[in-house]
């Protein structure tokens, strides 16, 4: 071997590494981010035992709309507030503000675990709209992952049984809301910027909920639960910059399977928190959902139709 084919071998070697350091570096941060994701979800959980619902869900957008200007405004300057589509951003926001609204909602009479498992259905619903709607070509293996989800989530909600209500069907609207959010973020991130999409998501999410606060505002009992709403805020505002940061170092089809990591960490957060743990059943689905949607999810990614984001709330 020439010294020359040395050093070029000894170059891909760095190469490779480094190309592995930051793909573990992406994994890391995908599951920093769902953790953070999980606990928004636990911190909203708690927080409707006292706060309004609606109250809740303005803190949540108001720190995210004020943060992201802050950190992105005095950078970009005017040019994050262009955008050719101001109809579809200010859709875009209504529905992600509607899919949170249904998650406080569906957090106030679920078990997080079965919650997240539920909402995280998601990308196969995706599916079904870009079948149905956007008459594109689904193939049998892909129809057969949408099939199992949906086994998982009836598995999960039983119908007919004792433990079934109607508030189980609460995160059923949030994931189709958050399926139309997902298919419009496809659309919207062919001409615009994604930090402006950010940043008009925000702000429409604050604004459409400061017309509702007058009717939700209450006087909360103790600093904690402002401290506990502010928690929301930082945990939901941090999260998906945490996702950006994660998405910049490794291929989404490597990381989106591991978003379902974030039905693990909802399992121990409703341990902690509320002594909820899901019965055989309920994890049986759960495994179900999670099997599917990373299957789902990952052919998704792969074929470059719809970028996979998580539900908020």
């Amino acid at each position: 071997m020439t010294a020359l084919e040395s050093g070029g071998s000894a170059a891909r070697k760095i190469t490779r590494d480094l190309e592995s350091e930051r793909i573990l570096a992406g994994i890391g941060l995908v599951l920093l981010a769902v953790a953070c994701f999980a606990t928004l979800d636990t911190a909203t959980k708690l927080s409707t035992a006292a706060v309004p619902i609606l109250m809740g869900v303005w803190v949540r957008y108001a720190f995210q709309a004020v943060a992201t200007t802050l950190v992105l405004l005095p950078k970009h300057g005017p040019r994050l507030l262009r955008t050719q589509h101001p109809k579809y951003q200010l859709l875009r926001g209504a529905l992600l503000l509607a899919s949170s609204t249904l998650a406080f909602l569906s957090l106030r009479y679920m078990p997080l675990a079965e919650f997240t498992s539920i909402v995280l259905i998601a990308p196969l619903v995706i599916t079904l709209l870009a079948a149905t709607t956007l008459k594109e070509q689904v193939s049998p293996l892909r129809w057969a992952l949408v099939a199992g989800g949906f086994a998982g989530t009836l598995v999960i909600l039983r119908p007919g049984g004792e433990a079934f209500s109607w508030a189980m069907l609460l995160p059923i609207g949030l994931v189709l809301t958050n399926a139309w959010f997902q298919v419009l973020t496809s659309k919207l991130a062919r001409t615009e910027n994604p930090l402006t999409m950010h940043f008009y998501t925000g702000w429409v999410g604050a604004l459409l909920a400061s017309v509702a606060l007058p009717f939700a505002w209450t006087t909360l009992p103790s600093w904690h639960w402002w401290a506990l709403l502010c928690l929301m805020g930082f945990m939901g505002t941090v999260g998906h910059f945490i996702l950006i940061l994660a998405y910049q170092r490794a291929p989404a089809s490597t990381l989106t399977p591991y978003l379902y990591a974030q039905i693990a960490f909802a399992m121990l957060g409703g341990w902690l928190m509320f002594s909820q743990i899901p019965d055989t059943i309920s994890l049986t689905g759960m495994a179900l959902i999670a099997i599917c949607g990373a299957a789902g999810a990952w052919l998704t990614v792969r074929e470059r139709r719809v970028p996979i984001e998580p539900a908020e709330s």
